[in-house]
């Protein structure tokens, strides 16, 4: 097939408009090498575009991400400081000294939870965490999740209610950590001396654990954006972060979390494992 120099100088033409960003259409529907050449050099065009457009929704996802990140960190900091140069005008108010390191303790544990949970959960973006299934008792799983929640539970004089008497197939570490984080926040929103159930249980699609907590349940309308990373951060009750890291773990390992706003009580949430033949 013979070329002019003509067609091959206005190829060469658009393919310099396309590295420099113009949006070019070199399909040719004629027969040929030629045409051939010039569609898998728009192909190629096409897959260099979107991989653009891509990179770009990435680059703000970050962005924003490392804002909210900033803001959630820059709070209890700037609040812990703000304490701790009232600590020397309290001096002689032992009760006022006593309140505001309590206050600190507390900043600092939500920052380390924070931290933990970000880390994690960029394991998950960066598909560098590994997951590995094996059997373990629904039981077991919540004593495990329970652990690092025990003087949490005691400060606010919480009781949990666990009747989980089933086997599970999942990555027990990174399920834990799942649980956690869901029984975390059923442990926010119920009141001081409240009760959290725990169950487990299964059905002909899936087995599950659900934990229901003793709140005032949640709207359906804010049930959607509880998955959503930071979402709830203007909440004091949470960074908005606990929530989506859960529901990431679940998906990992094929499964989901559902939830039952409750009408106006006692909000459930419900870990799926789907698959699960033990």
């Amino acid at each position: 097939m013979w070329v002019n120099n003509r067609e091959i100088k206005e190829l060469s033409e658009n393919i310099r408009k396309i590295i420099d960003g113009q949006n070019i259409d070199l399909r040719d529907n004629r027969e040929g090498v030629w045409s051939i050449l010039k569609n898998d050099i728009h192909t190629l065009a096409s897959l260099k575009n979107e991989r653009a457009a891509t990179l770009g929704q990435e680059r703000d996802a970050m962005a924003e991400t490392l804002t909210n990140i900033s803001h959630q960190l820059k709070t209890p900091l700037t609040s812990m400081m703000i304490m701790a140069d009232l600590l020397d005008f309290s001096a002689d108010n032992s009760d006022k000294q006593a309140e505001f390191i309590a206050n600190i303790k507390t900043g600092l544990v939500r920052m380390e939870w924070l931290a933990s949970a970000l880390l994690k959960m960029a394991k998950l973006d960066a598909g560098m965490a590994e997951f590995s299934k094996e059997p373990i008792q629904a039981a077991a799983l919540v004593a495990l999740a329970l652990e690092p929640l025990q003087i949490l539970l005691e400060v606010k004089e919480q009781n949990i209610e666990v009747n989980c008497d089933i086997e599970l197939l999942c990555d027990k570490r990174w399920t834990a950590e799942a649980l956690i984080n869901v029984i975390k926040n059923a442990m926010e929103y119920s009141p001081k001396g409240g009760k959290i159930r725990i169950e487990a249980g299964m059905n002909p699609i899936c087995r599950w654990v659900s934990v229901t907590d003793s709140g005032a349940g949640i709207p359906k309308a804010k049930i959607a954006g509880l998955f959503k990373r930071f979402e709830a951060s203007q909440n004091d009750k949470g960074h908005g972060i606990g929530l989506p890291l859960a529901l990431a773990i679940m998906h990992r390992q094929g499964g989901d979390i559902e939830v039952d706003g409750g009408n106006g009580k006692s909000a459930t949430f419900v870990l799926k494992f789907y698959g699960n033949t033990i």
